[in-house]
């Protein structure tokens, strides 16, 4: 009989990645489907959406089915995941458990969604991790100890923060302000500034070029294209780091407050522990220069970004796989993970 694929997927805003524990992560792709307005076909997936986006003409959609890290369109999202899994799994369509990430404190409509999207993809048991959990244990925290690691996973759509001890969160906030808010915040700006408008890709591009949250050494300039808010004319602009530091500065202090409002709830013998250990940041936003050190300033914590940030959340369901018993499908009680079996 073939016993099918087991999978660990991080179902992201902006991108979806799926782990197996003989082969590692094995898709990386961006969650973005195109979709013809008038017969409603699904024309492309991941990369190739992701390509239209911006530049498709008005019979054609290209879309992000998830926000803020929960499902917004249940069709697309379904045919994006049975894609993708056809991808990972080839002719073995058949995935006896599969672990997925949600974010902290969705509710339980939002997860349902999940997990019918999952079994209509061919998943026989589900299980949910928090996301701040499988980004602790993807960063190679030892969560089972009766100790905190604080962990802070800046993704696309949300920012998911918890302190972590004894395989469960003590701890955490999930909070709608991520990487897609630092692009709004510098499409906000540049109109502003710049009477220019731009897109998100632009906006995420010259972001990852020259943005920043705190000073840099050197000030750095970088072009930004898009049309004159007032002729409509195509046009290019410079701007400069500290012009994108300014603009992406009220996001930036809404992840700090959130870090110091889970700070204050966090029971005072694991306070301790974070501050002797610090907190870790993962997630593409870890990657956005000065972040630490801005997270670090408002807080007095040591500020660490974990190793590939990026994939750190995948990763951690992929291991969350060994916590759940093969054979009987329910957590192995000698080794508990706050998960949700469905």
């Amino acid at each position: 009989m073939d016993v099918g694929i087991d999978v660990g997927i991080d179902l992201g805003t902006s991108a979806t990645k799926i782990y197996t524990p003989e082969r590692g992560i094995v898709l990386n792709e961006p969650s973005v489907v195109a979709v013809d307005r008038d017969t409603d076909e699904i024309l492309a997936l991941g990369t190739d959406a992701y390509n239209m986006l911006g530049r498709t003409s008005s019979r054609i959609a290209a879309v992000y089915p998830l926000r803020d890290g929960v499902i917004s369109n249940y069709r697309l999202t379904e045919a994006m995941l049975n894609t993708f899994v056809r991808i990972v799994c080839g002719n073995k369509m058949f995935m006896p458990r599969v672990v997925v990430c949600v974010p902290i404190g969705i509710s339980e409509v939002e997860r349902r969604a999940v997990v019918d999207a999952l079994r209509a993809s061919g998943a026989r048991k589900v299980c949910l991790i928090e996301e701040a959990l499988a980004a602790a244990l993807g960063a190679e925290l030892d969560v089972a100890q009766p100790y905190g690691h604080m962990v802070c996973d800046i993704g696309g759509g949300t920012t998911d923060i918890g302190v972590t001890t004894l395989n469960g969160l003590a701890v955490s906030d999930s909070i709608k302000v991520a990487g897609n808010s630092f692009d709004a915040a510098i499409v906000k700006y540049v109109r502003q500034a710049h009477n220019l408008l731009i897109g998100p890709r632009m906006a995420e591009s010259i972001k990852k070029e020259i943005g920043c949250v705190a000073p840099r050494d050197n000030m750095l300039t970088g072009i930004v294209k898009g049309r004159d808010a007032t002729t409509g004319m195509p046009r290019q602009v410079e701007v400069t780091s500290d012009e994108l530091m300014e603009a992406m500065e009220e996001p930036g202090i809404y992840i700090c407050r959130a870090v110091q409002d889970v700070l204050e709830r966090t029971p005072p013998e694991l306070v301790g522990d974070l501050y002797e250990r610090g907190m870790v940041l993962t997630g593409g936003g870890a990657l956005l220069y000065g972040m630490d050190k801005l997270i670090s300033k408002k807080t007095r914590l040591r500020v660490l970004i974990s190793h590939d940030p990026q994939l750190c959340v995948v990763l951690g369901t992929g291991q969350a796989i060994g916590f759940i018993d093969a054979e009987t499908n329910v957590e192995q009680a000698t080794s508990p993970l706050d998960i949700y079996s469905y």
